[in-house]
């Protein structure tokens, strides 16, 4: 896909600077992986408290099991 974007210049340099790419596509399509994989993440963490579990299932019986 090809988009014509105006990316703030500086930003874009200072993560070149940090990360090991070595071209703006690069660049921008590590920092749309890493966004994807935080809002995903996010979506998990609000579901803590939100599953019920049984408190007596005990996870090792089936390590020994095997």
């Amino acid at each position: 896909m090809s988009a014509n974007l105006e990316i703030n210049r500086l930003l874009v340099q200072e993560a070149l600077g940090l990360g090991e790419h070595h071209t703006e596509k690069a660049v921008i399509e590590e920092a749309l992986q890493e966004y994807v994989q935080r809002r995903k993440q996010l979506k998990v963490l609000e579901l803590f408290g939100k599953i019920e579990y049984d408190q007596d299932y005990d996870y090792k019986q089936q390590r020994q099991q095997t």
